[in-house]
Formats: C-alpha cells, sequence, structure tokens
C-alpha cells in the first residue's frame, strides 16, 4: 500500500504540527478540527514557524510555499479523510472521544486506510473495535513539539496486520523521523512509563514537602544532566494533559495511585495549565505559542 493522502483529526499542539510534516514530506495533508479558531490559530502557528525555518535556512521559500500548497484546513471530517490513505488522530486524551471519531471515521475513509492514534498512552486496541478494520489501527505516537522531536513509537496491538505496522513506519521515514516498532502494546508505551515514573516521584517529593519544585527541576538538570526539569516538562507539554493521562490510566487499572495528583487537580481546575495559558507551575511573561 502506498500513502499519498493524510488526514490530521485535531488541530491543536500536537495535530498542527504533525500536518505539516505530513505535508513536508510531500503527502497531500488535511487537517481538520471542529474549531474554525482552532484552525486558523494552527494555520499563524504553522506560518510563524515556517517563516522562522526559511529565515534560518532550515528550508527554501520555495520549500516552505510548497508543502503549504499541499496542506488544507477544514471543520468537515468527510472533506479531510475521504480520500485518505492514512489518518492520524491526535484530539484530547479520552478514550470516549477517541472511540467516537473512530467510529465516524470508520464509515468515511477508504476500506484499505489505516486508522492511527497518536494518543500518548491509550493503546489501539481499547479502539479498534468501534471500527470494522481493526486490522488497520494502530498507535503513531509522535512527541511534543513533532516538528522537534526525532522519534515516533509505532505500536502494535494483537489485532494489527504486519502490513499496517510497516506502512506507518514507512509513513514516519519519510516523514524524517524515526520511528521505532513495539511489537507488543502497553498503556504509556516506552517512553512516557520511564517519563512519568520521573513525574510522578517529583510529584510525591514536592508534595511531601522534602522540596520546592524549583529546586527538584534544578536537581534534575544539574545532577541527572536532564535538559529539563519534571516541572518545567508538564509545563511545556500542558498540565491538563497529564491530568488526562493519569485519569484514563485510572480507569484502566482502578489503582488509586495512578489517580491525578492533589496539585495537577488543582492546577487544572484553576486553569493554570502550564506554557499555553501563561501559567503552571511556573510564571511566563506572555502565552508560548507552540
Amino acid at each position: 500500500m502506498k500513502v499519498e493522502q493524510i488526514a490530521v483529526i485535531g488541530a491543536g499542539s500536537m495535530g498542527h504540527q504533525i500536518a505539516m510534516l505530513g505535508a513536508l514530506a510531500g503527502f497531500r495533508t488535511s487537517l481538520q478540527d471542529i474549531s474554525n479558531d482552532s484552525l486558523a490559530q494552527a494555520k499563524d502557528k504553522l506560518a510563524d514557524i515556517m517563516d522562522k525555518w526559511v529565515a534560518k535556512n532550515k528550508i527554501s521559500e520555495a520549500d516552505r510555499n510548497e508543502a503549504f500548497s499541499r496542506l488544507t484546513f477544514t471543520t468537515d471530517l468527510r472533506d479531510a479523510a475521504s480520500e485518505a490513505d492514512l489518518v492520524i488522530e491526535a484530539v484530547v486524551e479520552k478514550l470516549a472521544v477517541k472511540r467516537e471519531v473512530f467510529s465516524k471515521l470508520d464509515e468515511i475513509v477508504p476500506s484499505y486506510a489505516i486508522l492511527a492514534t497518536n494518543s500518548s498512552t491509550i493503546v489501539s486496541s481499547l479502539i479498534a473495535d468501534s471500527t470494522s478494520r481493526p486490522g488497520n489501527v494502530c498507535n503513531m505516537h509522535f512527541f511534543f513539539p513533532p516538528l522537534v522531536m526525532d522519534c515516533v513509537e509505532v505500536v502494535k496491538g494483537e489485532h494489527t496486520t504486519e502490513e499496517t505496522a510497516a506502512v506507518a513506519m514507512e509513513v514516519c521515514e519519510q516523514m524524517n523521523r524515526t520511528a521505532v516498532l513495539l511489537e507488543k502494546e502497553i498503556s504509556g508505551f516506552i517512553a512516557n512509563r520511564i517519563l512519568f515514573a520521573i513525574q510522578k516521584e517529583a510529584m510525591s517529593l514536592y508534595e511531601g514537602g522534602y522540596a520546592d519544585f524549583k529546586d527538584i527541576d534544578k536537581i534534575t538538570k544539574k545532577a541527572l544532566h536532564h535538559p529539563i526539569g519534571p516541572f518545567e516538562l508538564m509545563d511545556l507539554s500542558g498540565i491538563d494533559v497529564g491530568y488526562y493521562v493519569m485519569q484514563q490510566q485510572y480507569e484502566e487499572t482502578k489503582d488509586p495511585n495512578d489517580k491525578p495528583s492533589k496539585t495537577l487537580t488543582e492546577k487544572v481546575e484553576a486553569g493554570e495549565l502550564g506554557r499555553k495559558t501563561g501559567k503552571g507551575f511556573y510564571t511566563y511573561d506572555n502565552k508560548v505559542r507552540n
């Protein structure tokens, strides 16, 4: 199977950059979102990023313009996906929402199309049975921000065919991303299971009063040589993202240790979601545009 057209569902911090990766790689790409405002913001953000790339000679002006000529923006799911060979879902990290999206896509896309979820933790076996093509369903987990991070976890469930996994790997290669195939699925996959363990311990130490979050970040960077501390990373990724991930994990395991911490819950309820809102654990002078 040859992928020529890609649809990305969800124009948030992940989706719009995944869509641009597709367009830069030469795929005809549609970016769909239910919100016109989100699509407008996505277009502005991508224009800003690509202009900076041109200024830094990372790409030529012609390559920038060609990529945008291959990229369309729409609120209509059918317009975005009816001719897609591959759909990458990048909506909110809630299982019920993802299952609804996949069910709708199943009625729209060609019979051979691959349906991939960019979920950072939810395994595709929890989604595949909402479609009539479980063999064509897999995880393609890009890392934030996709235009910078050179890694994609391609995850096979027991339902996923070898061809589906192979095509997903090939698309990542065409996007100039290093893809790693996980032959067996597990919630959180590899990178995030390691990362969440660090963040959970950091939060426990902070809430236990052992050190301020700024000092925990400082120790992590100075002693462990991490480029960014766990609280800085939560702000960068979005505190709400981590909150929803932990909620989903708790729904799956029913283990109280997997529940979002008191601090995360309070941050989400206060709307202090990190860089994107101007305040999280840290305060930012201006909202940072991804």
